[in-house]
């Protein structure tokens, strides 16, 4: 979220659910119009889960509506205005579901509960992922807390970084890395040691971005 505008997650939600109502729209068609599915937007209105910075903003822009509305100005008008048709289109691109818990049938089933946002980037390709990074194992290069962008089952080359399971069966980001016949997982950071893969070893897919939030 952001620290800019104080606003309540509860008023917000009324507000979401008041604007979708005041459009004449059902929650798969308002869900539609985001990029996100039914199950999210109807926790969002049920208090159960909370939307990003990046989603209000979404709504904003597309629905046409006031930040000072949708963050609770009590005296903000609703300042509906008028949008093209195209832009409730069910073909707007949904935005890159973020999956800070990888399941481990992964991505065989996924279910909503393991999907805690969609987030809105450019020039990402269909069906990619969105993970947070966690520790310094593959520093510089990918921090602690860096919004990293993977895709599930795609081919990766020397060199390339995975995401992975180690022998305790937790998900980890390595870079994979050949030498003559034999398969290494390496760090970036040298402070810890390469492994090789072993029969629990299992690759989710290929990182191909990463996102680092700049603290001005």
């Amino acid at each position: 979220m952001t620290d800019k505008i104080n606003y309540s997650e509860i008023f917000i939600a009324q507000r979401i659910k008041q604007l979708r109502q005041a459009k004449g729209l059902t929650q798969k068609a308002f869900a539609g119009s985001l990029g996100i599915v039914q199950g999210y937007l109807s926790g969002i209105e049920q208090g159960k889960k909370i939307p990003s910075y990046t989603l209000l903003m979404a709504i904003c822009h597309i629905h046409g509506v006031t930040e000072e509305w949708l963050f609770g100005g009590m005296d903000a008008e609703f300042a509906e205005k008028p949008q093209p048709k195209e832009q409730f289109s069910a073909h707007v691109p949904r935005g890159v579901p973020l999956i800070r818990n990888i399941p481990e049938n992964f991505p065989t089933e996924i279910s909503e509960n393991a999907i805690s946002d969609f987030i809105r980037l450019p020039d990402i390709p269909e069906g990619c992922y969105a993970t947070i990074a966690v520790g310094d194992f593959m520093a510089p290069t990918i921090r602690d807390g860096d919004l990293v962008i993977f895709k599930p089952g795609a081919e990766f080359g020397n060199r390339s970084i995975v995401l992975m399971t180690n022998k305790w069966g937790e998900v980890i980001l390595r870079r994979y890395r050949m030498t003559g016949e034999e398969v290494f997982f390496s760090p970036e950071n040298t402070v810890y040691a390469p492994f090789k893969a072993d029969a629990n070893t299992r690759i989710f897919g290929t990182v191909i971005d990463v996102w680092r939030r700049v603290k001005m």
